[in-house]
């Protein structure tokens, strides 16, 4: 399968911060990549740079196989995108605005701006002043003029942020009928997992610029780990039982006493048994796995990815 986005040490510096660096990934035809980091990790940054915003302060992209910087307008008539929040007039209507951005593209095709409003499920709305459009409406608006011009990769950024989760499930379903029927490459940035994990084929995760790893979704959840979890009264006393008396070293000290046993499954009451016999009192005892969250807390040392 060909490489449509092919990035080689992408960096981004401004001053001495370096918000992308040595940044390597590679979104192959067909498939809805998600680009998945907490708020200012590089995301928008990287997505910048691919549609020819920003230059980059070093490295190569390439897109359909092609350097970006040698031959930039051939190229980028060929993406569509969203970056950050679209911006209308909000005194027309969706028809006139789409008209205005035809204009400015050089687009001649009648059907062009029908047929964008009829993709994105808004062709019943076009009397609406888009100043009274919901957010979610306006998302859609925005990707029907990214697709005016029938390009064959779509880079979203955050496209359901401040959406209501009906929003967002229209905003999924939209986003997987473009990948499913116009056969679209989609790049999409995120910092919200659940949502990535509903949508994406293949993901990246970017953390403070720089990309940590590049997984299909099948791949992150075979990497959820079956664990014992007990609630003790003394955690620290706890942990010493399970290294000296146990000889367990596979698990996690988390909040409020709760311990994380991921080896010696099987020997939950013997466990349980060596905590009573220390003066441990313990209150609960599950079996459970990791959540994909859990990965990403570990990946990127720590808080949430929200």
């Amino acid at each position: 399968m060909s490489a449509v986005i092919q990035t080689t040490d992408l960096t981004k510096r401004y001053g001495s911060q370096t918000s992308v660096d040595r940044l390597t990934m590679t979104v192959r035809q067909g498939e809805i990549y998600g680009f998945l980091g907490r708020n200012g990790a590089g995301k928008t940054t990287t997505i910048r740079m691919l549609v020819g915003l920003i230059q980059p302060t070093g490295g190569r992209i390439e897109l359909f196989g092609e350097s970006l910087h040698a031959n930039p307008k051939s190229l980028l008539r060929r993406i569509g995108a969203i970056v950050e929040t679209p911006g209308f007039y909000e005194n027309l209507t969706a028809r006139e605005n789409l008209q205005i951005n035809a204009r400015i593209m050089g687009i001649h095709k009648r059907q062009a701006i029908e047929e964008s409003l009829e993709i994105v499920g808004l062709a019943g709305e076009t009397k609406k002043l888009v100043g009274t459009y919901s957010l979610g409406m306006k998302q859609r608006l925005g990707i029907a003029r990214a697709l005016l011009h029938y390009p064959e990769l779509l880079i979203l950024d955050e496209p359901t942020n401040g959406l209501d989760p009906i929003g967002i499930k229209e905003m999924r379903k939209l986003i997987q009928s473009l990948a499913v029927e116009r056969n679209i490459t989609i790049l999409i940035s995120s910092h919200i997992l659940s949502e990535i994990e509903q949508i994406a084929d293949r993901m990246g995760i970017i953390h403070e610029g720089r990309l940590l790893e590049e997984l299909t979704i099948s791949q992150l959840r075979k990497r959820n780990r079956h664990y014992l979890e007990f609630q003790v009264s003394d955690d620290n006393k706890a942990a010493m039982v399970l290294e000296k008396h146990m000889h367990i070293r596979d698990y996690e000290v988390h909040d409020d006493g709760h311990i994380r046993i991921y080896s010696h499954l099987d020997r939950q009451g013997a466990i349980n048994k060596a905590f009573v016999q220390h003066d441990i009192e313990v209150t609960k005892i599950v079996m459970n796995e990791d959540k994909l969250e859990d990965y990403f807390t570990k990946l990127v040392g720590g808080g949430s990815i929200g």
